[in-house]
């Protein structure tokens, strides 16, 4: 419901301006996000899940989107390196504050989408209200095909395919590989898991500095460290192996994230938010869906239900994302970073 929502976003910014549709959002994240606190019918709280998949196909874009449509070029690295730190620290945050109100009662959990009233809050304080496109001619205009999009913006849309494709074989399996293979408590699994999204949090608060001093080498840090990662993980499952292996993995995401959001965002300038976020958007969490089935399962059949299989398979697929960089972007023009 997120990938379809992400594919009809365009259209909504044609009928609603900016803070009315992040309004709608946010209060339908808030709502669907919530209700199974009081709902015990699990059919009932699939529908409000699906809503809540559609709320956040609305947001998504925004998030990003508004960063290039409101802020300049030179500050777009930074903006999208710190939009990816709240996201990993979001997710840590919100986790755990889960964790806590799950012990106490199953329903409790679902409290933490009440953190969408603060960004309601902000949003009716700080957000612009104005229709994206600007003016009438603009907003009269039909919105390109999604295909006419892809063509212009694959790169980057593929590209995060393969990054949250590969991202996404460590929170599936690392658990069970490293359960399967060693001593190591739930606890101690859980802390080196979160190590990660912490890792990533600060690689993308960094992530304006590490883009200034290494832009043409950037490209290629996301492909680099997964492939290391998940060879260093599939190579050995002592302690120091699996830190450093969980290290190049957190490394990876916290560059790969940013780095297309920005080359995205800058290509499409200020229609970014409605012509490339939502497949951007659409891209990541088609590639968080799949993930398990085309190189999770593949890697069981392939390599013989070996508990490192996933990783393997990972490997291979870290390949073809370096393939796909290589292709894409080695002969092109680097986007101006604010010093």
């Amino acid at each position: 419901f997120i990938i379809l929502t992400n594919l009809a976003f365009p259209h909504f910014c044609k009928h609603f301006k900016t803070k009315t549709l992040a309004i709608m959002g946010l209060s339908l994240y808030v709502i669907c996000g919530t209700m199974p606190y009081i709902l015990d019918n699990i059919v009932i709280i699939l529908i409000f899940r699906a809503l809540l998949g559609i709320s956040v196909g609305m947001i998504m874009p925004l998030s990003t989107g508004l960063l290039s449509y409101y802020f300049p070029p030179e500050k777009q690295a930074f903006l999208m390196g710190l939009s990816a730190a709240m996201n990993q620290m979001g997710g840590v945050v919100a986790t755990l504050l889960a964790g806590i109100l799950a012990n106490i009662s199953w329903n409790n959990a679902f409290l933490v989408y009440l953190l969408g009233l603060i960004a309601i809050a902000m949003v009716i304080a700080y957000l612009p209200n104005e229709r994206l496109g600007t003016h009438a001619a603009a907003a009269a205009e039909p919105v390109p095909s999604i295909w006419a999009r892809l063509r212009k913006f694959h790169p980057s849309v593929l590209g995060m395919f393969l990054c949250m494709s590969l991202f996404f074989v460590y929170p599936g399996n690392f658990g069970i590989a490293t359960g399967s293979q060693t001593t190591l408590s739930a606890n101690a699994i859980t802390i080196l898991m979160v190590g990660l999204d912490v890792i990533a949090f600060f690689v993308g608060l960094a992530f304006g500095k590490l883009m200034r001093h290494f832009r043409r080498a950037m490209k290629y840090f996301a492909p680099v460290g997964f492939i290391i990662g998940y060879a260093i993980l599939a190579a050995s499952c002592n302690l120091c192996a699996l830190i450093v292996g969980s290290l190049f993995i957190g490394i990876a995401n916290g560059v790969g994230i940013p780095y297309l959001n920005t080359i995205a965002s800058i290509k499409g300038g200020k229609a970014a938010v409605t012509m490339v976020m939502p497949l951007i958007s659409a891209s990541l969490y088609l590639g968080q869906f799949l993930s398990p089935f085309y190189i999770s399962s593949l890697g069981s059949a392939i390599f013989d239900n070996n508990p490192t299989a996933p990783y393997l398979m990972a490997i291979i697929f870290g390949f073809v994302y370096l393939i796909q960089v290589f292709s894409t972007r080695h002969f092109q023009s680097l986007p101006p970073v604010e010093k």
